[in-house]
């Protein structure tokens, strides 16, 4: 194998220029396909790395036929592959096993788009998307048909698709954003319930449930399909202006937040959360002295 890691994309691009259109050009002239990686690999959203190559990974593709075509030519074009491809291809094997498969085979698959469009999504979007399709397909799943690659699209039919799938609809997209923020207020008083009662790490679960809705929620607001556990973080971290965020959610993953003086603090806020005048906010005295009440107060509760 080659010393330098080469991206899965990349890779299944080069393969296809290479070798697979070329021997598909001479055996099968006048074919009308597509050809393009999408649908699950850490390569198809571009979070590969070596590591990734230990698993399910090499050069490969997705070649999308009409359905007469998909009828009359699938097999023979698989065989012929089979037949004609490369032992290895950038110093990787063509033929290699897919996790707990046990058989080597190469990986270039032969299928109609609507039957691998209606097995990834549920339904097939040339129809048509309506808002329980939309509802109703996990974001991962919709990440792996609009992210990857389509390095060749003679019919068209899957780049309008993808173009149709591209984003949510406003509407849909504001329904998404308003039940993630819904999520996140069910539980947003929870770590501090905890706290209360001494759970640190009922806080902890909680909190971190919690940092995993407002990552998905960032991405949301961007326009990024979350996409799941694995890649969340990858993810939510190239999304340009993450970095104050993810610092804030990390301090709260990595801080003990059951400190008994906050805890027995009355639920009156900062200065500028129970004070709304201009003049008292700016001679600091006041809000001090307010302040100073309620722990004052605080202090003779737990003495009573």
């Amino acid at each position: 194998m080659d010393s330098a890691f080469v991206p899965g994309l990349r890779l299944a691009g080069e393969f296809y220029a290479e070798v697979v259109r070329p021997l598909l050009d001479a055996a099968f002239p006048g074919l009308r396909y597509t050809a393009g990686l999408l649908g699950p690999g850490s390569e198809v959203l571009g979070f590969d790395t070596e590591r990734s190559t230990d698993h399910d990974w090499g050069p490969r593709l997705l070649l999308f036929l009409t359905p007469n075509d998909s009828e009359r030519h699938a097999r023979a074009i698989t065989i012929m592959l089979t037949e004609r491809l490369p032992g290895a291809f950038r110093g990787y094997p063509v033929a290699f096993c897919l996790t707990g498969d046990g058989v080597a085979r190469h990986r270039v698959q032969v299928t109609e788009l609507g039957g691998w469009l209606t097995g990834q999504l549920g339904f097939d979007p040339r129809s048509g998307v309506t808002v329980p399709d939309w509802l109703a397909v996990p974001s991962q799943q919709l990440a792996e048909v609009t992210a990857g690659a389509v390095f060749h699209d003679g019919p068209g039919e899957l780049s309008r698709a993808r173009t149709r799938l591209e984003w949510y609809p406003g509407d849909v997209w504001r329904y998404v954003l308003g039940c993630q923020w819904v999520r996140i207020a069910q539980e947003e008083a929870f770590p501090g319930r905890c706290a209360e009662v001494g759970d640190e790490l009922g806080s902890a679960v909680v909190t971190a449930r919690l940092a995993r809705d407002l990552m998905r929620l960032w991405l949301l607001m961007n326009r990024r399909y979350p996409p799941y556990s694995k890649w969340l973080g990858t993810a939510f971290s190239r999304v340009p202006g993450t970095a104050p965020l993810a610092a804030s959610l990390t301090a709260a993953l990595t801080e003990t937040i059951t400190d008994p003086a906050i805890r027995r603090l009355p639920p009156i806020g900062a200065a500028d959360q129970f004070m709304d005048s201009t003049d008292a906010l700016g001679e600091l005295r006041y809000p001090r002295a307010v302040v100073a009440a309620g722990l004052e107060r605080s202090a003779n509760e737990r003495v009573m």
